[in-house]
């Protein structure tokens, strides 16, 4: 077995070829491992021989395979959770948002889906001082009066708030998938500590996009493969991907609640965490938790004020 700790030291792999793996984003060990041949191919100029040279050594080296429950529950030590400032909100989703995963948020116009993805943000802030959190905007809901007001009501500096959000306003689809795979490189070479990434929304341009039966199974490949790199972000940087997601309603539903999210199973299935959101009485809001892996259904109730989240005996 060779013995890798970084790129350059797998078979065939010279400066020239490290450079070319760097710039399609194959910056560490574990991106060859999961790579296929033929992208290495591409990607880098190789033969098909030394391609495969270079993901076997890279997954000798990471040592890639079975590992006990015990291992991965010791792994789970380092999974954090975000306050949503509401104490039965936080005992539904097992203590905070919780880190290394997807939570998709879907309801209606007006429920707090966006509201909940500012005040996480600035949570992240208050509970990490090295923090960064990023706010990619497709509907141009982010508000920078809205992080002062929730900063003050948490006690710390607005401006400084402010100054470790990273936003960036996504035009259509692609643009919105090129931010998401962007967000490693703040991470490994700005040095950010990104603890924190919200997608508001989701699916507002892959809906715009592609109208009509005829291209829903382009769509919905395009969003698996922008969930796949979400998750891969979440799980290999630590970090909590927040998204909001519009819905739709069923019109061949006759009983009970037609609404459903829209992006399908695609969605579903990518989502660790999923939370219907919905308006309550007298202005409160209920969130109810359809899916988790380790953790019960139930719903809470809760009111959004000028200075966050709070609960509510309503």
């Amino acid at each position: 077995m060779v013995n890798a700790s970084k790129i350059q030291d797998l078979p065939g792999v010279g400066a020239a070829t490290a450079e070319k793996l760097e710039l399609a984003g194959f910056r560490d060990m574990m991106a060859v491992a999961v790579a296929t041949i033929g992208e290495l191919v591409e990607t880098a100029g190789v033969s098909e021989a030394v391609a495969r040279k270079m993901i076997n050594a890279a997954r000798d080296n990471m040592k890639m395979g079975f590992e006990t429950g015990t291992e991965v529950l010791r792994k789970r030590e380092d999974i954090n959770k975000i306050s949503t400032g509401s104490e039965v909100f936080n005992t539904l989703m097992g203590g905070g948002f919780e880190t290394g995963a997807i939570t998709e948020c879907f309801g209606e116009f007006g429920c707090g889906k966006t509201q909940i993805g500012h005040i996480l943000a600035v949570n992240t802030l208050k509970e990490d001082p090295d923090a960064v959190a990023v706010y990619i905007d497709t509907e141009n809901t982010f508000r920078p009066e809205r992080i002062q007001q929730l900063a003050e009501g948490a006690g710390i500096n607005p401006e400084e708030a402010l100054s470790r959000i990273m936003v960036a306003r996504a035009f259509n689809s692609d643009h919105q998938m090129l931010l998401a795979e962007k967000v490693d490189s703040l991470i490994t070479e700005q040095k950010k500590k990104v603890k924190l990434v919200v997608i508001d929304s989701l699916t507002a341009h892959f809906r715009a996009e592609f109208i009509g039966r005829g291209t829903l199974a382009e769509r919905q490949q395009k969003l698996n493969r922008h969930m796949h790199t979400l998750s891969k972000l979440a799980s290999s940087n630590n970090l909590c991907v927040y998204v909001t997601n519009q819905v739709m309603a069923k019109p061949d539903q006759f009983f009970g609640d037609p609404t459903t999210a829209i992006g399908g199973h695609v969605v579903a299935h990518a989502s660790t965490f999923r939370i219907y959101l919905r308006k309550g009485k007298k202005g409160t809001r209920v969130a109810k938790l359809i899916d988790a892996p380790n953790l019960p259904d139930g719903e809470c109730c809760f009111e959004v004020t000028e200075g966050g989240l709070k609960d509510t005996d309503v």
